[in-house]
């Protein structure tokens, strides 16, 4: 049986306050959040959550691939569209995960950092009474000085090996406190602070930055200014306006590239012309891995390959040349792309156009053509350039308000015999020089080709804060995992005239070098070695 006894109460006192349940809730969760544990948790939930981003074709990345993804995948692209697959690192989901890993990193380094100054300003405790129960202990020995030269000379010692000391006098003789490896904490609390710093840029860089891709062929008709119009595509952050871009325009004159015997790539330098915010232009180069940085951009080399120049003449005898870019399918830089003439056989009589007399070729382009006549490419050099080329006549679809494909014919025309194909089953041969008769009398020729550089123009305001941010994550990482805290003492006294050392040593971390430190550091002090 259980007796339980009244405690006594002051007369008249109010009874004890109960908490309130809202506010205990609020608390309890704030440690749960700025525990490490959770930390760790979200950092993991944050790496699993942009899977998808890596899976999925992004529109802030490449607004063809997903439209490509939505029309090979019409019952499924939906579906995974309401759930943000295709703007996986826009979506509200992985912004609460951003969020809640930033503050529970600040809530749990905020105290940390609190509690770490005040261990630096803080001297070693004194050595506790019975040494002999720390895991490391050992007999000093005796020196015929005093307690107090002694315990000063230990003192400097350790100093030397970079030790906080702390010497005290006892009823019963001399102590010495010594510590080190703070140094792994600071490296702790600066790899996470460092991680802080990059979850800011990568927020901020988000907001005030903007990229934007543009294919440009060489040549001096060939050319663009900085303005969203005139990119093939563009992404500007939430905070800014397309008359926030710099004003820059660019041409490229020329394009260098060289290749290894097996194909593999060994250099490419797009050579340009550059004038920025309305000056005069300027000659310069930039390649792969050396951007063109300008005033508020920097233009990166992403792809290159070839564009071939083509010269229709229709049955009125008008020419017409087109220079289109082909893009590459394989390392070899087989390419695949259309040409398209719109606006022939036009009638110079009545100046009327017969959308049935359209013309558009589709085919594949090689650098390199074999004996063998296959469409592969076997060298991405232009040594032995060859053209293959499918001729269609009829209506292209273009004024019908559809949107589609500059690189595609577009094949619902095609299905519908809007667009007929007239050249056969085979593709037509064609080397540069070479012109082809088709059967109403009209001509192309494959005058040759252009090369063609894809560029990156990147604006991120917080570049050199991430680049801060993990150059010191990198060396607080480094610091943390090669630093060790430790603490020893020395009791010095009084004995036959001298005195009497003893040691003892504790790891405050795991460190499985400490013993063999230790048993050296006293070793020095007892034999007076350096």
């Amino acid at each position: 049986m259980t007796v339980v006894e009244d405690r006594p109460t002051t007369a008249g006192a109010p009874p004890p306050k109960r908490p309130n349940p809202v506010l205990a809730l609020l608390r309890n969760s704030w440690r749960q959040l700025t525990s490490m544990r959770t930390a760790l948790i979200l950092l993991f939930l944050l790496a699993v959550a942009a899977v998808p981003g890596s899976i999925f074709p992004q529109r802030g990345v490449n607004r063809e691939n997903v439209s490509e993804y939505f029309a090979a995948n019409p019952k499924l692209a939906p579906i995974l569209d309401r759930f943000f697959a295709f703007d996986v690192y826009a979506s509200p989901w992985f912004a609460a995960i951003y969020l809640l890993l930033f503050t529970s990193l600040i809530g749990c380094v905020v105290p940390r950092l609190r509690d770490h100054f005040r261990a630096l300003t803080t001297v070693p405790p004194d050595a506790p009474k019975r040494l002999e129960r720390l895991p490391h202990h050992a007999d000093g020995g005796r020196r015929p000085e005093e307690p107090a030269a002694v315990a000063a000379e230990i003192a400097k010692r350790l100093r030397r090996r970079r030790f906080r000391t702390r010497v005290r006098e006892t009823p019963d003789g001399w102590t010495v406190a010594a510590e080190k490896g703070y140094l792994k904490e600071t490296g702790n609390l600066l790899f996470h602070f460092a991680m802080l710093a990059v979850l800011v840029g990568v927020g901020f860089g988000q907001w005030y930055g903007w990229h934007a891709n543009r294919l440009l062929i060489a040549g001096e008709d060939q050319g663009f200014c900085n303005a969203v119009t005139q990119h093939d595509e563009s992404v500007l952050g939430p905070r800014v306006d397309a008359s926030d871009l710099p004003n820059f325009c660019l041409w490229m004159t020329g394009f260098d590239s060289t290749f290894q015997e097996n194909g593999i790539p060994r250099s490419f330098r797009a050579n340009v012309r550059v004038s920025e915010d309305g000056g005069a232009y300027r000659a310069t180069s930039f390649s792969v891995n050396d951007p063109l940085r300008l005033s508020g951009a920097n233009i990166n080399l992403i792809g290159q390959g070839y564009a071939p120049v083509l010269r229709y003449t229709d049955r009125f005898g008008a020419t017409q040349e087109k220079v289109v870019a082909f893009l590459p399918t394989d390392n070899m830089l087989t390419s695949e792309g259309v040409v398209q003439f719109p606006d022939v056989n036009i009638d110079p009589a009545t100046n009327t156009r017969d959308p049935e007399l359209q013309m558009g070729f589709e085919g594949v382009y090689l650098p390199t053509g074999g004996d063998d006549g296959s469409a592969l490419s076997k060298y991405p050099a232009e040594d032995n350039p060859v053209l293959y080329l499918a001729a269609y006549r009829g209506d292209l679809g273009l004024d019908s308000g559809k949107p589609g494909s500059v690189y595609a014919l577009n094949r619902d025309q095609i299905q519908d015999g809007d667009l007929e194909k007239i050249s056969g089953e085979r593709p037509y041969v064609l080397r540069p020089g070479e012109k082809w008769t088709l059967d109403d009398g009209t001509t192309l020729e494959f005058v040759g080709t252009r090369r063609f550089a894809t560029i990156s123009i990147r604006y991120d305001p917080t570049q050199f804060l991430m680049l801060v941010g993990a150059v010191l994550g990198l060396a607080g990482l480094m610091l943390s995992l090669s630093v060790h805290r430790r603490r020893v003492w020395f009791r010095v006294v009084p004995a036959d005239g001298g005195s009497a050392v003893e040691a003892g040593g504790l790891p405050r971390t795991d460190y499985a070098g400490f013993g063999d430190e230790f048993a050296a550091l006293t070793r020095h002090i007892k034999e007076g070695t350096p």
